[in-house]
C-alpha cells in the first residue's frame, strides 16, 4: 500500500467532490423575498429562474420544480406513462433516473452504458425495442455531464414511437451538436441539487417546447388545484413546485453557469495531462459533436493495472499490488487525507431493488452472465466493468492548483 501520511497533510476542511460555490446574490434574492413576506411556492424569483432557464437552454417552456426527480415523475405522466408500460432507461446512472418509474407502476428497462461516452449505448437501445417495439418511452441520462449520442437515440425512438425523456441532472450547459442538453428530448429534467454546477441547495426543473404540456405539469406541481374559489381537485397532484426562497438561490447562480464549467474544464484538463503516464484514463467525451460540463472528473483504470478488489453489498477490499491499483484503495487514500472521492454510479442492474428488470446490452438481453464478453471481445456488461474500474476524483471548483497537485500526487502513488 502506497503509505502518503509523512508525505502529504490531511485537508482542511475537507476538499468536497463538489460542493455549491457562492457568489452573493444569492443571497440577495433570497433576502428579498424574506423582506416581502413571498415565502411560498410563488414569486418573481420562480418567474425570473423560469425565464432564464428558456432564454439558455433555448427551451419553449419551463417549469421550476423542487428536485429534478420531480420534474422527471412529472415527464413520464406527460408522455402518458401507464401501470406496466415498459420504459427504456440508462442503467448506469443515479437511481433517480428510474424510481419514477416505479412510481407510476411501469416496469424499467435497463439499457447498458458504451465505452466511449460511459453513456446509454444506442445499441442496447435498439436490441431493447426489437424485443418490446411497445416500449412507452426512452429515459435517458447524460453521465457525469457527457452528453449521449441524441442523433442516434432520436433516431430509434422515433422509428419506435417512443417518447424520449431526458435526464439532464447532471449536464446543465453541456452541448450536443452545439444545443444544450435538456432539449433534445420531448420533456426533460435539469437539477439544482446541492452538488450540481448551480445550486438551489435543493430543486430542479421541467424543459418542454409545448405550451400544454408545461401547463399540465404546473398544475400537478401545485396538487393539481382547480382555478375555483375553493380547492377543487379533478387529478391526482403533487407538491411538487419550488420555493421562491430556493428559486432566489438559483437565479442568483445562472449567470455564473459559464464560469464554473471552465473551472470544472481546467480541473479535467489538468487531471488528464498528469494522469498521461498512468495505465487509466479520464471519462471520454465526442469531442467533434459534444462539449460537456465536466462536472465531475472520472478515472478510469486499465483492466491489467487492476489489483484485486472484492465488494460486497456494503464494503470493499482489495490486495495492494506493486504497480497497480483500484478504486477501492485510491479512495481509501484519499479518504485519508480528507478529500472526498466516490466510486462510479452502482449500475441499477447490480442494484438489489432492480436486479430482476430486464438488462439489455449491445448483444441482447443479458441474465447471469456476469463477465461474458461479446464478439468483440469486450465485456457485455460495460455498466459492470466501468464500475469495478472506475471511480470519480475531487472535482470541487474552489480546488486550488496546489490541492489538486496534492490529490495526483496520491493517486500517482497508488501506482508506484
Amino acid at each position: 500500500m502506497f503509505d502518503a501520511a509523512r508525505k502529504f497533510p490531511v485537508f482542511d476542511p475537507m476538499l468536497y467532490l463538489s460542493s455549491p460555490t457562492m457568489h452573493g446574490e444569492e443571497l440577495e434574492y433570497m433576502t428579498k423575498a424574506y423582506i416581502e413576506n413571498w415565502m411560498s411556492t410563488i414569486g418573481e424569483n420562480i418567474e425570473a429562474v423560469e425565464e432564464i432557464a428558456c432564454e439558455q437552454t433555448g427551451s419553449g417552456y419551463a417549469v421550476a420544480l423542487s428536485s429534478g426527480t420531480a420534474a422527471l415523475h412529472l415527464a413520464l405522466k406527460l408522455a402518458g406513462v401507464q401501470p406496466n408500460d415498459a420504459v427504456l432507461c440508462s442503467d448506469l446512472t443515479f437511481s433517480a433516473t428510474v424510481n419514477p418509474v416505479r412510481y407510476e407502476n411501469a416496469n424499467p428497462v435497463l439499457i447498458d452504458a458504451e465505452y466511449d461516452t460511459w453513456n446509454l449505448d444506442p445499441a442496447a437501445l435498439e436490441q431493447a425495442f426489437l424485443h418490446d417495439p411497445h416500449a412507452r418511452a426512452v429515459v435517458v441520462t447524460h453521465l457525469y455531464g457527457t452528453p449521449c449520442r441524441m442523433e442516434e437515440i432520436n433516431e430509434l425512438a422515433a422509428r419506435f414511437g417512443a417518447v424520449v425523456i431526458e435526464d439532464a441532472a447532471e449536464s446543465l450547459g453541456a452541448r450536443y451538436r452545439g444545443a444544450w442538453t435538456g432539449t433534445f428530448g420531448q420533456y426533460n429534467a435539469i437539477s439544482f441539487n446541492g452538488n450540481k454546477i448551480i445550486t438551489g441547495s435543493t430543486g430542479g426543473m421541467l424543459l418542454t417546447d409545448d405550451p400544454a404540456a408545461a401547463k399540465q405539469a404546473k398544475k400537478w406541481s401545485t396538487q393539481a388545484r382547480e382555478d375555483t374559489l375553493w380547492y377543487q381537485h379533478e387529478q391526482i397532484g403533487y407538491n411538487y413546485r419550488i420555493s421562491n426562497v430556493i428559486a432566489g438561490v438559483v437565479r442568483g447562480q445562472f449567470p455564473y453557469l459559464e464560469k464554473h464549467i471552465a473551472q470544472k474544464r481546467a480541473i479535467y484538463e489538468r487531471y488528464q495531462k498528469a494522469f498521461s503516464d498512468l495505465p487509466v484514463c479520464m471519462n471520454p467525451f465526442d469531442a467533434e459533436n459534444s462539449e460537456p460540463n465536466f462536472w465531475l472528473s472520472c478515472l478510469l483504470i486499465d483492466p491489467q493495472a487492476m489489483c484485486r478488489q472484492e465488494r460486497g453489498e456494503r464494503d470493499a477490499r482489495y490486495l495492494p499490488e506493486k504497480g497497480k491499483s483500484c478504486p477501492t484503495e485510491i479512495l481509501d487514500v484519499l479518504a485519508r487525507h480528507g478529500a472526498q472521492g466516490r466510486p462510479l454510479w452502482k449500475p441499477m442492474h447490480l442494484q438489489p431493488f432492480y436486479r430482476m428488470q430486464p438488462f439489455f446490452t449491445r448483444e441482447g438481453e443479458v441474465r447471469g452472465k456476469e463477465g461474458a464478453c461479446g464478439a468483440d471481445g469486450r465485456p457485455l456488461d460495460v455498466g459492470g466493468d466501468l464500475f469495478a474500474r472506475g471511480l470519480c476524483l475531487p472535482s470541487d471548483n474552489k480546488m486550488t492548483p496546489g490541492q489538486q497537485d496534492i490529490v495526483i500526487e496520491l493517486v500517482k502513488g497508488c501506482f508506484s
